[in-house]
């Protein structure tokens, strides 16, 4: 079966150096590849330099390939600490040069392959079907389940700072609530001296409670943008990839915003009702 010119990703580990001497194009003909940007930046290649790959480090097996091309490695989180020094063939280049000639076989022999099914749901009855229809082949799911999934353990941790972060803010936004109506103990009994109704003035202080929150999450929101560019650009030149380690969306920010609301109208009203429920009395005396 003729696969075609399929790019295969692969990690040949080799003595990766510019030819000595190239031949005229008209008469030398050298298949080309791809390379990875760190391994173009580590060992100096342009585009257009013919290099020698080969399947080990000792170069037992090596051939010449012409550089086509330099892409940027998919970042990947399990593995942005690693240098991605790779390159990519064409799939008859790569069997043609990891084949072993002393066995007919290894050209048409494949150790993994991956299988992409349109509904994710049928990967059971496919690995079912499939190890009993060829005996000792095994089929198992390439992706972690939630449970083995180390990004679940860090959601899990990044989720008890947040609530951290949450009881720290409410307490601090409480206190802050707590001086102001202190502070307006004596406009809070002329206001009620004059007919204001405690429902009302607990309504606008809701209102205030609800500014305020709304006002620091906006802030916060603003610093969490600002320094996205910053803490990208420091992480990313650190290790050398193009993974995104901060983004601010959209729907975190509204997140953001609709759990301050809430808090802060029940840090106005709790910091107020204390002041609210004393007798008119004992709110205007001096």
């Amino acid at each position: 079966m003729r696969l075609g010119p399929i790019i295969a990703a692969a990690a040949v580990w080799a003595a990766i150096a510019p030819a000595a001497a190239e031949a005229p194009a008209a008469t030398t003909r050298h298949p080309s590849i791809l390379v990875s940007r760190q391994l173009a930046a580590r060992a100096h290649l342009a585009v257009g330099d013919v290099v020698t790959l080969g399947r080990d480090p000792q170069g037992s097996r090596r051939a010449e390939f012409r550089i086509g091309g330099i892409y940027e490695p998919t970042p990947d989180p399990m593995r942005f600490t690693a240098s991605r020094i790779e390159a990519r063939l064409h799939l008859p280049d790569l069997v043609d040069l990891v084949a072993d000639p002393a066995d007919p076989a290894s050209r048409e022999s494949a150790n993994a392959i991956n299988v992409r099914l349109a509904d994710p749901a049928d990967a059971g009855p496919f690995s079912f079907d499939a190890m009993a229809r060829a005996p000792g082949v095994i089929v198992r799911p390439a992706s972690r389940s939630r449970e083995d999934d180390p990004f679940a353990v860090l959601d899990r941790f990044h989720v008890a700072i947040s609530v951290v972060t949450m009881i720290g803010g409410t307490a601090f936004l409480l206190a802050l609530m707590v001086i102001r109506a202190e502070e307006r103990r004596e406009t809070v009994g002329i206001l009620r001296l004059v007919g204001i109704s405690r429902r009302t003035l607990l309504a606008s202080v809701a209102v205030e409670g609800v500014l305020i929150a709304a006002l620091g999450a906006v802030f916060g929101i603003v610093i969490a943008v600002a320094s996205e560019g910053l803490v990208n650009r420091v992480f990313q030149a650190r290790y050398d990839t193009a993974l995104v380690f901060v983004r601010v969306t959209p729907s975190i920010a509204l997140r953001a915003i609709v759990i301050a609301a809430p808090l802060g109208i029940l840090a106005g009203i709790a910091a107020s009702w204390t002041l609210l429920r004393r007798d008119l009395l004992s709110i205007i005396r001096r």
